[in-house]
């Protein structure tokens, strides 16, 4: 089972989509070790003193692909889940500025809360509201439409590198504005078309 990511995916306005797309994609990665399904979370202060939250739409892979044509990717996608990508920017930090890997940043323990599934066929995957509310405020917010790569896109780069199995999942990137840093403590509410489906603390 991989988990894989992509980087920095949603704009602001959608006519800034058309340019955003020229730039390169940025896809990482999560060891299964890091999922939280449904469940608190314990806070990782043994590792970092800085912990960001990114809310985002993870979909799961249905059949095995590779070279996946556009026209064909989104029907290898079989369910939709909502999730936080968590990082350490601390860790981060340092094994950028040491020029080394940062799996520690986003892979340890509980750095991938997520939602269960729900069937693909419920959505209507270029139109899909989303929203992360902490301790009941409302901090991060979009809608699909503001995909600067789409789930077709992500799925055609991906599948370009490596085959896609039934169950793997990625996270397609986290709206623009409004991630921040979580503490202990703090209760987080993910809402998928108004729908809560995900529902944790930091503990």
């Amino acid at each position: 089972m991989k988990i894989l990511g992509i980087g920095s995916n949603y704009v602001t306005d959608l006519k800034d989509i058309e340019e955003k797309k020229k730039g390169k994609k940025f896809i990482f990665s999560k060891p299964e070790s890091s999922l939280a399904v449904n469940c608190d979370v314990a806070y990782p202060s043994s590792i970092t003193n800085e912990l960001i939250y990114e809310v985002e739409l993870v979909i799961k892979i249905g059949k095995e692909g590779k070279n996946i044509a556009k026209e064909d990717a989104n029907s290898f996608i079989s369910e939709i889940a909502v999730g936080i990508d968590y990082t350490a920017t601390d860790i981060l930090k340092d094994a950028r500025e040491s020029k080394y890997p940062w799996e520690f940043a986003k892979g340890f323990d509980g750095a991938a809360p997520i939602s269960s599934f729900k069937p693909v066929s419920d959505y209507n995957l270029g139109d899909i509201d989303f929203d992360l509310k902490i301790n009941g405020v409302e901090k991060q917010k979009s809608n699909t439409a503001y995909m600067i790569n789409d789930f077709a896109d992500i799925i055609v780069f991906i599948s370009k590198y490596m085959t896609l199995q039934p169950g793997d999942l990625i996270f397609t990137g986290t709206p623009a504005l409004g991630k921040g840093e979580i503490f202990k403590g703090d209760q987080l509410q993910c809402s998928v078309n108004g729908e809560l489906l995900l529902d944790f603390k930091m503990i």
